[in-house]
């Protein structure tokens, strides 16, 4: 007991031993534990965006701009996304320093747990990024007339979103996130079963039906 208080302090359910699924009604229905193929999707996906991207840009002779992208990712994914996204989810509140989920996993965990909702405008923020991040390529793609790596690029997006949207979001435990897809009658039962979450929703406004 004292050791699962020492990795679980938030008594989140997802960091309970896993023999304690056997009697939840919604564990087909979420995503709720990391798992390495999910991890290897996300990224093999990500890839289908980001190599003709990359390669599209340095054709294109702007590849001198392709550092200004890269800082901005690190800046980004490695950091504010990680307070305004990641820390509202159960994953983040595993005690320890690196985020183990099947997103951003091993990234630093900077922030405190937040088990609360996102704010609408950290919803914001998250959308306004999400659009300077995947869009960043298109314009030298287009300027440059790299139309087959455009369409390469704009497919591999397409693809990338399309999927998350069918099969990630539909169960993802980040509930408040923009992109989630996960029916309020889930949200509703995890709530029930993780009172920290569910205080700090409640206090946001949300009904448990």
């Amino acid at each position: 007991m004292e050791k699962q208080e020492e990795i679980n302090p938030h008594n989140i359910c997802i960091w309970k031993p896993e023999m304690e699924c056997e009697n939840c009604t919604i564990t087909m229905n979420l995503k709720c534990h990391y798992n390495l193929g999910d991890l290897a999707r996300f990224i093999g996906l990500f890839l289908t965006f980001l190599i003709p991207a990359v390669v599209g840009v340095l054709m294109s002779g702007y590849g001198m701009y392709l550092p200004v992208w890269i800082v901005l990712a690190v800046l980004f994914f490695g950091f504010w996304e990680i307070k305004i996204l990641c820390s509202h989810c159960p994953f983040y509140a595993e005690k320890g320093f690196l985020l183990h989920c099947n997103a951003n996993y091993g990234l630093p965990k900077f922030w405190k747990y937040n088990p609360a909702p996102m704010s609408t405008f950290e919803k914001i923020q998250l959308m306004v990024w999400f659009g300077i991040m995947f869009g960043f390529p298109f314009p030298f793609l287009i300027i440059s007339k790299q139309y087959i790596l455009l369409f390469l690029t704009f497919w591999g997006l397409s693809v990338f979103l399309w999927t998350l949207q069918k099969y990630t979001c539909t169960s993802c435990v980040n509930f408040s996130c923009p992109l989630n897809r996960v029916k309020k009658e889930v949200i509703d039962e995890f709530l029930m079963r993780n009172q920290i979450m569910k205080k700090a929703w409640g206090e946001r406004g949300w009904k448990i039906s």
